[in-house]
């Protein structure tokens, strides 16, 4: 089951609505207890998504306090239950797969830099520079993305900057993890954990830039408000996944996060965004079950 679906999409975002005020939580709350992006669930409270995922509203009902059936509207002594789909553990022990983005889903968002410095007429060099002078606290929540914006305008020249629109225009999907995503998401429990921007991810699933496939969990540095290779943005990923670090598996691009996951018990795979086919060959050897 992909979604759940409802009579009416209102409802389902006004039982949502209702439950969370009754847990005494604001949406900011709640979208960090049920690792969501702010615009999905601002989106699913106004009834603006017709069919979320199960796995969204069945972490919205965990953090509230209720159940997918109350939230949804379902008498469960009248609806016949859906079989739990049941998930594989690999050879090696592991049952839960987080994905990075950046190097590993999608590749080359460096070109930005390059085309946001031929529009203010600077060098490539000084907006990196910039960019990543700021990066991490952005991706950590405690700038917002209009802030960054502003910054990046003021010091290149621009009137306005959108680094959400320059980042999305120059990032590539990579097919072959697109690919195993969906393989994977068959027969394991899948999550994204990722550095990122607010907002970013929702927008990436939702254009297709990101595999469309009902995550187990998805761990946004910005909501989370800690990065790779930090030990918190780890900690908030294995309380998601809800297993042990020995069944967990990062694939990651950055070798520091790696370290920093195997330190904590978890299985590792380095991904090598210029060989994506050998990786991804990898990726499945290491899931074999």
């Amino acid at each position: 089951m992909n979604g759940v679906d409802t009579a009416n999409e209102r409802e389902l975002g006004h039982a949502i609505a209702a439950a969370r005020k009754k847990a005494g939580m604001t949406q900011q709350e709640l979208c960090m207890r049920a690792n969501l992006s702010y615009s999905t669930l601002a989106k699913i409270e106004r009834g603006a998504i017709k069919t979320p995922s199960v796995f969204t509203v069945a972490a919205i009902a965990q953090a509230t306090g209720t159940t997918v059936e109350v939230l949804a509207g379902i008498d469960s002594g009248m609806t016949p239950q859906t079989p739990q789909k049941a998930y594989k553990t690999a050879k090696n022990g592991v049952s839960f797969v987080y994905f990075d983005v950046n190097g590993v889903l999608v590749r080359f968002f460096q070109r930005a830099f390059t085309a946001l410095a031929q529009d203010a007429g600077v060098s490539a060099d000084a907006v990196e520079a910039l960019f990543w002078r700021h990066n991490d606290a952005v991706n950590k929540g405690e700038m917002s993305v209009e802030e960054f914006n502003h910054i990046l305008a003021e010091h290149i020249g621009l009137p306005g900057v959108s680094w959400q629109d320059y980042y999305l225009a120059n990032v590539d999907p990579i097919p072959e993890m697109h690919e195993c995503v969906r393989w994977a998401a068959d027969n394991y429990r899948i999550g994204l954990m990722s550095n990122i921007m607010p907002g970013f991810l929702q927008i990436m699933i939702d254009t297709g830039l990101l595999p469309q496939v009902p995550y187990d969990a998805i761990i946004d540095s910005s909501q989370v408000r800690a990065i790779k290779p930090e030990a918190a943005i780890y900690e908030a990923a294995a309380r998601a996944a809800g297993v042990e670090p020995q069944q967990l598996l990062l694939i990651d691009d950055g070798r520091t996060n790696l370290m920093a996951a195997e330190r904590l018990g978890w299985h590792v795979l380095w991904f090598d965004d210029y060989r994506p086919d050998e990786s991804e060959a990898r990726v499945r050897q290491a899931l074999e079950f």
